[in-house]
């Protein structure tokens, strides 16, 4: 039986975390197998997708620059691949390329397991941003009944452009508008790097928003973010961007390699401590935006 071998296919990739996250649900499971690094060429992606079934791999994910071609190239994707126009997990079925899109599920995963009950009373959204993040934030929240779904950006265009392709209660505005959104927003959702080590900081007054509402940044690096201290000191609860980042690989290490992985406080410690990063529990003790 030849041992199952997966990876993830960008240029460059070097910077991915995602070969320590599978390596180590490989080895927690006890499962023969391994997933690495794959640098491609722009030039030469469509024939690597095009000669996938003789390259070794059982699946990949895909990450920048490689998302387009990717879509392009499936026989079959799943309906989030579909609805969002990109996917970032590929695998062979029945000698054909399928492609998924697991932002999405993964995204809504971690609010599950960080801020359980988030979407009890599913009510008006707001998504910072109108990248590809933004497409399958705004998808996930619609697939859990929230509406409308407010897409903020600086160019009103662009948000204009993902809420006709999604369609449904989706609107658009300017980021001049925030304040006039906060009052009702369930749900805020930063999909923009702003906060991120390096960028400008992501800088809100919260104190209109309801206190049940959740904040999500999906930025994680640094692991709690200005908007994240901004929402705790309002009272409200607020999730970063590792746990979506964990929790979109589940999907394709099952279809990869057979068994279903379980994002857990150890997997979050492994990756923090490749970034250079000591996790706050750790650090209590004396001693978390493509996916992939």
């Amino acid at each position: 039986m030849t041992t199952p071998l997966a990876c993830v296919v960008g240029w460059p990739v070097k910077h991915s975390r995602s070969p320590v996250i599978h390596r180590y649900w490989l080895k927690e499971l006890g499962i023969e197998g391994d997933y690495v690094l794959k640098p491609v060429e722009p030039d030469a992606i469509a024939g690597f997708f095009a000669d996938f079934a003789n390259s070794g791999f059982v699946g990949c994910n895909v990450t920048v620059p490689h998302k387009e071609a990717a879509f392009a190239a499936v026989a079959e994707m799943d309906e989030a691949a579909r609805a969002i126009g990109a996917l970032n997990t590929i695998w062979m079925e029945d000698g054909k390329l399928v492609g998924a899109n697991t932002d999405a599920p993964g995204f809504l995963a971690s609010l599950d397991q960080e801020a359980p009950g988030w979407d009890a009373h599913p009510g008006p959204a707001v998504v910072l941003g109108a990248g590809g993040a933004a497409k399958a934030i705004v998808f996930a929240l619609r697939s859990r009944g929230f509406a409308p779904v407010t897409i903020v950006n600086r160019t009103e265009k662009r948000a204009e452009q993902i809420a006709r392709n999604l369609g449904g209660p989706i609107a658009a505005a300017r980021f001049t508008a925030l304040s006039g959104l906060l009052g009702d927003a369930r749900v805020l959702v930063n999909t923009t790097t702003l906060g991120m080590d390096g960028q400008p900081p992501l800088d809100l007054d919260l104190g209109a928003m309801p206190g049940k509402s959740v904040i999500s940044d999906l930025v994680y690096v640094p692991l709690e973010t200005g908007l994240m201290k901004a929402a705790e000191a309002r009272g409200l609860r607020a999730v970063g961007g590792l746990g979506m980042l964990l929790h979109q690989a589940v999907p394709g290490f099952a279809h990869w390699f057979g068994q279903t992985p379980t994002v857990t406080p150890e997997l979050r410690t492994a990756v923090l401590e490749t970034m250079g990063v000591v996790a706050p529990a750790a650090a209590d003790a004396g001693a978390g935006t493509d996916a992939a």
